[in-house]
C-alpha cells in the first residue's frame, strides 16, 4: 500500500509544478523575494516607506459554480482570471493596488496539464492586476471531488496610503455615478444561469448571431479587471469619492456598501444598453426585472462616485484604460440605499 494506490499521485504534483513556473514567472515584481516552492512568498516593503500610512487592504474569493460550465467545456484557461478579479477588484474599491497574489486549488485527481492551465489563467489576470503571483496550494482529494473537477479560490493582498481610502465618507447629494462595463455574468449568479439554460454540450457550442459567439463562451467570457481603470482615473487627478465592485447582490446590495448614511443612490435603468445576455437569461428564464437587478451586474461592473466636475475627466481616464465608462446616476440625500429608475 502506498499514496499512490490511495489516489494521490506525488509525482504529478511535482510535474504540475514545474508546468506552471513558467506561468508565475511573468507576474514576478521586483520586491518578491523567495521563489516558487518554498513553504511561504516573500515580499519586500521597502518600497512604500515613503508613504504616510501605509495600510494593506486584502480580498479572497472563489470562482463558485461558473465552475461547472469550464468542466462541461474543458475549457480551464480563463477561470484564473476569474479567481483573480473577483479579490483584486475589492481591494480596488478601497483605492489600494494589488501587490500579490496566492491560488488553492483542490481537485479530485491531478492532472498536471489541466492544473498548468487553471494556473496560466491566474497568472494571466495578475499580469491585468499587476500582482506577483508568489505562492498557492494544490491539493489532490480523490473521494472527495470527482476525478474532473475541482475547485479554485484565491487571496490576494494590496496597499494604500491611510488617506487614500476610499471609503464614501465625502459623499455629498449632487455627485455622480460612472459605471464601468462588465464583460458578461462575471462570477455570480452561475446557480441560476444554470437552471435557466441546459447544461449541454450542444446548448453551450451553439453559435448566436445576437451574442456574436456561442452561448457557452459568453457565459465563460472572464470577470473584468479593474485595477488598471481606477489607477486611471486617480492619475488624471480624479478623486474617487466612493466605490462599488458589482458582485453576488447586483445593484441592491452592491451600490449601499459604498454610501455613507444620509445618501442615496439613483441609477437611471436607460443611462447605458444592458447587454443581450441579461435580456436573453431573463427571458428565458422568466426573471423578474429587479431580481435580474439583485442577482447581476446588467453590464456594469463598477460603479464609482466623482464630483460632477470630474465625470467627463474620470469617463476619458476609463476609456484610455481600454475600458468603457459613462455617467449611470447620481446621489441624493435620503436613507441609504439605491432606486433603479
Amino acid at each position: 500500500m502506498d499514496y499512490r494506490s490511495a489516489g494521490v499521485d506525488i509525482e504529478a504534483g511535482y510535474r504540475s509544478v514545474e508546468l506552471m513556473k513558467e506561468h508565475v514567472k511573468k507576474t514576478m515584481r521586483p520586491e518578491v523575494l523567495t521563489g516558487l516552492g518554498g513553504f511561504s512568498g516573500a515580499f519586500s516593503m521597502e518600497r512604500f516607506r515613503n508613504m504616510e500610512k501605509p495600510t494593506l487592504v486584502s480580498g479572497t474569493d472563489g470562482v463558485g459554480t461558473k465552475l461547472k460550465l469550464a468542466f462541461l467545456m474543458d475549457r480551464h484557461d480563463t477561470v484564473g482570471i476569474d479567481c483573480v478579479a473577483m479579490c483584486v477588484n475589492d481591494i480596488a474599491c478601497a483605492g489600494g493596488e494589488p501587490l500579490f497574489f496566492l491560488d488553492y486549488i483542490a481537485c479530485g485527481k491531478n492532472f498536471p496539464e489541466k492544473i498548468a492551465e487553471i494556473v496560466k489563467g491566474v497568472a494571466d489576470g495578475c499580469l491585468m492586476a499587476d500582482a506577483a503571483l508568489i505562492g498557492g496550494e494544490t491539493a489532490e482529494m480523490p473521494g472527495f471531488y470527482p476525478e474532473d473537477e475541482y475547485d479554485l479560490a484565491g487571496f490576494a493582498v494590496g496597499i494604500v496610503d491611510e488617506k487614500d481610502l476610499i471609503t464614501g465618507a465625502e459623499l455629498q447629494d449632487g455627485d455622480v455615478l460612472v459605471g464601468i462595463s462588465s464583460s458578461g455574468v462575471h462570477s455570480n449568479g452561475f446557480s441560476l444561469v444554470r437552471k435557466v439554460f441546459p447544461m449541454e454540450k450542444e446548448t453551450l457550442n451553439t453559435y448566436d448571431e445576437k451574442l456574436g459567439k456561442t452561448l457557452g463562451e459568453a457565459l465563460l467570457a472572464p470577470t473584468k479587471i479593474y485595477v488598471k481603470a481606477l489607477r486611471s482615473v486617480r492619475e488624471a487627478g480624479v478623486k474617487i469619492l466612493a466605490c462599488s465592485h458589482i458582485t453576488g447582490g447586483g445593484f441592491y446590495e452592491n451600490v449601499p456598501r459604498m454610501l455613507r448614511e444620509g445618501t442615496r443612490a439613483v441609477i437611471r435603468k436607460d443611462s447605458y444598453e444592458v447587454p443581450y445576455l441579461f435580456r436573453l437569461l431573463a427571458e428565458k428564464g422568466g426573471i423578474e426585472e429587479q431580481m435580474m437587478y439583485n442577482t447581476y451586474n446588467m453590464g456594469i461592473g463598477m460603479v464609482l462616485a466623482v464630483r460632477p466636475e470630474d465625470a467627463e475627466n474620470a469617463c476619458a481616464a476609463i476609456a484610455a484604460a481600454g475600458e468603457t465608462a459613462q455617467v449611470i446616476g447620481r446621489v441624493v440625500s435620503g436613507e441609504k440605499g439605491v432606486d433603479l429608475i
